[in-house]
């Protein structure tokens, strides 16, 4: 963890005992974009990285000039206690239900999970599930 990483976090007990996503991006600038309509606001960014943030919600994205939207097998699961509720959120996007991005709706799986899909600009699958 580089110390930019850790001196961008008020709380300590953030930085340890958690993982989050490194996801690639074709413009940090592009990505900043997208995902500030989503409520994500940049705690981190210089030319080699960007930690954006949504309340408890962190996603690191590195640049990748090469990344292919349309064959980008990067993913992410975003756990959520409310998942209808981020849903909700993130509706306010105009994300379309197909292509690239896109925005899923929110279905019950067999296994007791609710989910739905949100695919970025880049291609990253973010899994949102309660």
């Amino acid at each position: 963890m580089s110390s930019h990483t850790v001196g961008q976090h008020s709380d300590p007990t953030t930085v340890v005992d958690r993982v989050t996503a490194n996801l690639p991006s074709r413009s940090l600038d592009a990505t900043e974009q997208f995902y500030a309509k989503l409520g994500f606001e940049p705690t981190f960014k210089d030319d080699g990285w960007m930690i954006l943030r949504r309340g408890r919600l962190e996603i690191e994205f590195f640049p990748c000039a090469k990344v292919n939207p349309g064959t980008c097998i990067a993913s992410c699961c975003v756990r959520v206690a409310d998942v209808d509720a981020l849903h909700r959120a993130f509706t306010a996007a105009g994300l379309p239900a197909h292509g690239i991005p896109r925005l899923t709706s929110p279905v019950d799986q067999l296994w007791g999970i609710r989910e739905f899909a949100l695919v970025d600009i880049d291609g990253n699958l973010l899994r949102c599930m309660s």
